[in-house]
């Protein structure tokens, strides 16, 4: 039989041959992440009638690609799932979307290790160097003063270039910041800050990046457990920075998880150059079936015309933004008390030692990473079970805020370690939910400007970490404990998610 070309306008121009329009078997696969149709193998005929697919529909692979059959009737819909797929040789092939959002957990694993490295490291440096409580906060808070100013200038760089170039850009900065760090410490105070200042600056576009990336590589029923994946590899940086760097510092030296992180952001530059593009329209190697799913789920707000200005008036003139930047805000301050201290924390408190303090420290980062993708997953569960996006975000916010801060007035009765550790925990596992809340609904009411709105709201959590990060040395050094700092981060969580509740909205706004 002659081939028949098929072009589809959804795909801009692609096309497909079909040279036989009889397929004996078609597998129905399962969607993103397990929920399975009630479907197995189905056996038939398809005939093309009336010149076109408006009723049904055929794609088969063009020659360049390989992939599943995806055959579309009035009666039965087929979607290419997540978790991978048969070719026609048989071979087991991996979605493209998930290749992305694996590449992007790594990224925030390191972004997240290079930060946490200093967390530890700077226990040895401020006996070395005699630093006070105070200044000691003043170090740690140093790698914000780069971070408040890179947040609005790379989400509105995101927004006109796409994250592929700008994240890209980001981790050479930051690693090429991480690894002058040990010669910085030893030339001087002066030095030690300006590079952390500088590695903070590079450090800003990460989150903006990943948040229009996987908009544009996923549908909006699956970017809630996309942002899950990504930011648990966030979190288990906590983990790998705080439990490989002692390790590293006792074996070779205070330069060693230095260099170690920063040759690992070197590496996967590399990769992330070679196998990923901007738009999923781009990509060489995905499948016109997954490219049909992520279009059919997306946004259709269009990107921002070439030089326009975000409407910064508009955007602060509309309490859901408010609501945003407050959550941002709220999730930052104790989310840096906890990252930045708690190493701090359980040494002080429970005179443990330097190791035992990074494994107490670690074990809630990694609760954390799970959690998120629980998150992500329910609240795609509850949107796919018809509930609103208005509803499901604050359900999610909730989870998030007033957990958070029920675990911190426990923490302030804790006495041991390991009492500790499990409310910190409980803070950090339920903090994770507000991946599901503020962090998406940038995307939900200003999805043309998504980019530029995280930026604003996180150059305001950012400020928002400098007073908590510093503000915590102050206290600890004026009331000699931690008690007092941890209930006033626990009466802004309850703040906050009185505040989301009442003016958050899933709805579009700009």
């Amino acid at each position: 039989m002659a081939a028949v070309a098929i072009k589809s306008a959804a795909f801009g121009g692609r096309s497909s041959n079909l040279t036989d329009t009889h397929f004996n078997s078609i597998r129905f696969r399962k969607p993103l992440f397990g929920f399975r149709d009630n479907v197995g193998i189905k056996w038939g005929n398809l005939n093309l009638q009336g010149g076109g697919l408006k009723n049904r529909e055929a794609v088969v692979d063009g020659g360049k690609r390989r992939g599943w059959g995806v055959v579309r009737c009035t009666a039965e819909g087929l979607e290419r799932g997540l978790l991978g797929r048969r070719g026609h040789e048989g071979n087991f092939a991996i979605p493209e979307r998930l290749k992305v959002v694996a590449l992007m957990a790594c990224v925030m694993c390191l972004c997240n290790a290079d930060r946490v490295v200093m967390s530890v490291a700077i226990v040895p440096l401020a006996a070395k160097h005699g630093w006070s409580s105070s200044f000691l906060g003043i170090v740690q808070s140093s790698f914000l003063w780069g971070y408040i100013f890179s947040s609005i200038v790379g989400g509105a760089l995101v927004d006109k270039y796409g994250g592929k170039r700008v994240i890209a850009w980001g981790v050479f900065l930051w690693s090429l910041a991480t690894l002058i760090t040990p010669w910085a410490a030893n030339h001087s105070t002066f030095a030690l800050l300006a590079v952390r200042a500088f590695f903070g600056l590079a450090e800003g576009v990460a989150m903006p990046s990943m948040n229009i990336i996987l908009s544009r590589w996923f549908p909006c029923n699956e970017r809630a457990t996309a942002v899950g994946l990504s930011m648990g590899g966030f979190h288990l940086g906590n983990v790998v920075g705080l439990v490989l760097t002692p390790i590293m510092m006792s074996s070779i030296g205070l330069s060693g998880p230095f260099y170690l992180f920063s040759s690992l952001g070197l590496l996967w530059l590399t990769t992330w150059a070679l196998r990923v593009t901007n738009d999923p329209q781009d990509s060489s190697s995905i499948s016109t079936s997954e490219l049909r799913l992520i279009q059919a789920g997306k946004s259709n707000a269009p990107p921002p015309k070439k030089g326009e200005l975000p409407p910064l008036r508009l955007l602060l003139s509309k309490m859901p933004t408010w609501a945003i930047i407050f959550a941002n805000v709220t999730n930052n301050w104790g989310y840096f008390v906890l990252l930045s201290w708690m190493p701090v924390y359980f040494k002080t408190v429970f005179n443990v030692n330097l190791k035992q303090a990074a494994w107490f420290s670690a074990l809630p980062w990694g609760t954390m990473a799970f959690s998120g993708y629980v998150a992500g997953a329910a609240s795609d569960y509850l949107l796919k079970a018809g509930h609103s996006l208005t509803f499901v975000r604050k359900v999610m916010q909730s989870i998030g805020f007033i957990g958070p801060g029920l675990a911190l007035l426990c923490l302030n009765y804790a006495n041991t370690p390991v009492v500790a550790s499990v409310f910190l925990t409980v803070a950090l596992s339920l903090s994770s939910f507000s991946q599901a809340g503020f962090l998406l609904n940038m995307q939900d009411i200003a999805p043309q400007y998504a980019g530029f709105l995280h930026g604003i709201s996180n150059s305001a959590g950012t400020l928002a970490a400098i007073v908590s990060t510093i503000g915590t040395g102050y206290f600890v050094q004026w009331l000699g404990s931690f008690q007092a700092f941890l209930t006033v981060t626990a009466g802004l969580y309850f703040v906050t998610a009185i505040f989301w509740n009442l003016f958050a909205t899933g709805e579009r706004v700009f």
